[in-house]
């Protein structure tokens, strides 16, 4: 049986499995805009109030002021907090408020594997190597088309 020109061998594939030098890894960003609404109102101070007289400090709450500082050091205490300021909110009304935010989808990783540098864009960040898989197969060059035989 003798074989004609036009039939070839299918090569099979050589892969193998290594690992590639990391050079850098640059995430690519998607960006989200969400809207809610949030309820603001307009504070204005509020209106003083005359304290009663029996409600002013009397002389009890003064002298354990005074002995509190014997008890304490001086240095290390704190200066007094005011209180703070009363404020009344008015005309409130729900107002919407934009949010922006990124969050990483995808890495540009750039990696060198036997000297040659190449580029994969990957799911995740792949750390300091990168697992890849080598194929290695040889050329076969096309078969001559049939239009250039002579019948």
């Amino acid at each position: 049986m003798a074989v004609s020109a036009q039939e070839r061998v299918v090569q099979a594939e050589n892969v193998r499995l290594d690992y590639a030098q990391v050079l850098g890894v640059e995430p690519i960003y998607q960006t989200l805009r969400a809207s809610r609404t949030e309820q603001k109102c307009d504070e204005v101070p509020a209106p003083k109030t005359e304290q009663a007289p029996d409600e002013e400090p009397g002389r009890w709450s003064r002298m354990m002021d005074s002995m509190r500082g014997w008890f304490t050091d001086k240095d290390r205490s704190e200066p007094p907090v005011a209180p703070p300021a009363a404020t009344v909110k008015i005309n409130c009304r729900m107002v919407p408020v934009e949010r922006e935010f990124q969050r990483p989808i995808a890495y540009d990783v750039d990696y060198i594997y036997k000297g040659v540098k190449y580029r994969s864009r990957l799911a995740e960040d792949p750390g300091n190597r990168l697992r890849i898989r080598v194929s290695v197969m040889p050329y076969v060059n096309p078969p001559p088309s049939q239009a250039t035989s002579n019948p």
